[in-house]
């Protein structure tokens, strides 16, 4: 099976209250801790409203990231093209290609917070059509055309790029929610999905029907989608126990839930939970729960799960929360480097097997000890100071060892 990557996605949701300065500078340093850790990809959105995500250029805050970091792709995520005339988006994708060394991702979208279309004037039914026609002028200037062309929200006349992306080709990346239209400009452009809503469980559940999207659009335009460029967006605390994790995710969890997604976006069918063990459980402790908020163990049988339910995936992608104080933040993002991505892409299958093969072909590797015991009795005086050998007393590698003990006690009887 092919390996999985592993990824993390910063909106950024961040609780109104803390000095933004630190929390830019915070979110920065978990990127240079994920590079650190072997992460393939990190993710930054673009949000205008709500307080809650205050990013406002991807591309600026991963410019930065890329002074930091030596190997992990960043990718916007989302630039909300409907937004941005589309050769200025292009511009400053093939900048930060050059910037990051060739690291750069191009994640659309076509915004995702109505209140950053109503600041901006845009009409929302006009977005996603919007997209798809941004998406189309910006790969024919990456191919390095000269475009003219005149839509009813811009104008360009002979534009071309100075510079093309340092890489042979940028990858092109669409964010995809509930609703088809992501999923269909994937196929339509044989590009990659980012599975934004797989964190509902009514999200999850969806996943091979949106896949079936995908597939149906490419066979349309005379394309094809690759499951390897699909990556889902799963959330996660991780600790060393369930308990732990629940006493560090739940006060956090209950914020965000009945400050933002209640209380500020009022997404239609939630309510507040009245606790944090109440946020928990209806969190991550029911059937089909998209997020897991446990111990490595856990989060392995969710992905495990997705991969089943998706019928595959080649990416998995955290999103980056303020559930958990820093520290044990940090911690989880730690946890899974170190014993969630091993176990799902076999890192350690092979010491394991060698491990067994050890314990069950013991009698094969007794000829070492004997060997050493035949040296032992060639040596009149090795084999008087055999009768002094105590537990402890021979640094020989436990493997090759001959029980000294019990032949001291033949040479004493």
């Amino acid at each position: 099976m092919a390996r999985l990557k592993f990824g993390a996605f910063l909106a950024p949701h961040h609780p109104i209250g803390e000095h933004p300065m630190l929390q830019f500078r915070r979110d920065l340093d978990l990127v240079e801790q994920l590079d650190s850790l072997g992460y393939d990809e990190f993710w930054c959105g673009e949000h205008h409203s709500s307080g809650w995500e205050m990013i406002a250029s991807p591309e600026m805050f991963l410019a930065a990231a890329g002074e930091r970091t030596k190997r992990i792709k960043l990718g916007t995520g989302v630039v909300s093209l409907p937004y941005h005339h589309p050769f200025n988006v292009a511009q400053r994708m093939v900048q930060l290609d050059h910037m990051t060394g060739g690291r750069a991702i191009f994640g659309s979208g076509p915004g995702a917070l109505a209140s950053d279309a109503h600041t901006l004037g845009i009409d929302p039914m006009t977005q996603r059509d919007r997209q798809d026609e941004a998406i189309a002028i910006i790969r024919r200037l990456f191919n390095g055309e000269r475009v003219t062309a005149k839509s009813d929200w811009f104008t360009m006349n002979d534009a071309a790029l100075q510079l093309l992306p340092l890489q042979e080709e940028m990858p092109f990346v669409v964010a995809s929610q509930i609703s088809p239209s992501g999923m269909t400009l994937a196929g339509k452009y044989g590009i990659g999905i980012i599975s934004l809503g797989s964190m509902t469980t009514q999200g999850l559940m969806s996943l091979r029907q949106q896949w079936e999207f995908a597939e149906d659009a490419a066979r349309k335009h005379g394309t094809t989608v690759n499951r390897a460029d699909w990556r889902v967006l799963l959330t996660w605390h991780i600790a060393e126990t369930r308990e732990q994790a629940r006493r560090e995710a739940g006060a956090g969890l209950m914020r965000w839930h009945n400050e933002y997604n209640v209380g500020t976006l009022q997404r239609p069918g939630l309510t507040a939970f009245s606790s944090p063990d109440e946020a928990v459980d209806k969190t991550a402790f029911v059937d089909g729960a998209a997020s897991t908020i446990g111990t490595p163990d856990d989060l392995v049988k969710t992905i495990k799960n997705v991969m089943e339910v998706s019928g595959g995936v080649g990416a998995i992608i955290g999103f980056v929360h303020d559930w958990a104080n820093p520290e044990a933040m940090r911690r989880s993002w730690d946890m899974v480097a170190r014993y969630v991505v091993p176990e799902i892409n076999g890192y350690i299958d092979g010491l394991r097997r060698s491990q067994k093969f050890v314990i069950e072909n013991r009698a094969i590797f007794e000829r070492a000890g004997q060997a050493v015991m035949a040296k032992i009795m060639e040596n009149e005086k090795a084999a008087e100071a055999l009768k002094q050998t105590g537990p402890g007393r021979v640094a020989i590698p436990a493997v090759n060892a001959p029980d000294l003990q019990k032949e001291a006690a033949k040479r004493q009887a």
